[in-house]
């Protein structure tokens, strides 16, 4: 059977249009998810999503982003508070029953940590193929490159949390943490010091090199240049990112304070 060009056309259109459909239901359930706080279901709605293919918007990688860190978050927040009980316990029967539980939890970090670096992987190179284009207007491919910047930090962000487990400063996981921050940062050249962006990934590798890195020194000098550099420019911000922008500028400072009076506390400021 021969299909004329019209008719072949046509399901193309009606095609997409179905796809699309697809993807603004999920969008919607996911939404709907968050306000049931149902952060599991949120992941799975957002998953589809990615997996559809194609750019994500910026409301559609926000909703990636809060639904996995709010599935990734009470598991960390666990882990931290088995390892503060196993430190303070004696008994041999106690202890191999923590042992037992958080070697569970560690293990379901592990697992939402592949989950999202298997999403990742895919978006990071559909991002960069359209950031390299140079077929854009000004504003279109600074979209690109914010969104290619998003995804290698949150790519750091997770690699950062299961190098929490790995507990070695220079492990394979610490340095592929290490490694998408950097990659982060030389992707977004044209992103202003006060862009909520940049201060963002700023703030998160303070993190990284504070509490994975064990490097205080390196906090101060990164922190404070991020920090002056954003002060700076604070003139040029526009009405959009002026709060984003001054909350973390500020988060940043607190926890420069934070770390130069206690270096034995962790800090759960991040960006």
């Amino acid at each position: 059977m021969r299909f004329s060009k019209i008719h072949i056309f046509i399901c193309l259109v009606v095609a997409a249009s179905s796809g699309a459909d697809r993807r603004a239901t999920l969008v919607g359930r996911a939404k709907l998810a968050e306000q049931a706080e149902r952060y599991e279901d949120m992941a799975a709605f957002m998953k589809e999503v990615c997996d559809m293919g194609g750019i994500l918007q910026q409301e559609e990688r926000n909703l990636l982003s809060v639904a996995y860190k709010n599935v990734i978050g009470p598991l960390r927040r666990a882990l931290r508070i088995t390892n503060s009980v196993q430190q303070k316990t004696a008994d041999e029967r106690k202890l191999k029953t923590i042992a037992e539980y958080k070697k569970g939890l560690e293990g379901k970090i592990k697992q939402v940590c592949d989950e999202v670096q298997e999403i990742l992987i895919q978006l990071i190179k559909g991002a960069k193929v359209e950031a390299d284009k140079s077929a854009y207007d000004r504003e279109t491919a600074e979209k690109l490159e914010e969104s290619h910047v998003f995804f290698l930090k949150m790519q750091g962000d997770y690699y950062r949390y299961e190098a929490e487990i790995e507990e070695k400063i220079n492990g394979p996981v610490a340095d592929k943490a290490l490694n998408s921050y950097n990659s982060a940062i030389d992707a977004g050249p044209t992103l202003k010091p006060t862009h909520p962006m940049r201060l963002g990934l700023a703030l998160n590798f303070l993190t990284f090199y504070y509490e994975i890195m064990n490097n205080p020194e390196k906090v101060c000098e990164l922190a404070i240049n991020a920090f002056n550099g954003a002060i700076a420019e604070l003139d040029t911000l526009n009405e959009d990112s002026y709060k984003d922008s001054t909350l973390i500028m500020q988060l940043i400072r607190d926890n420069i304070t934070l770390w130069n009076c206690d270096n034995g506390k962790d800090s759960d400021r991040e960006g």
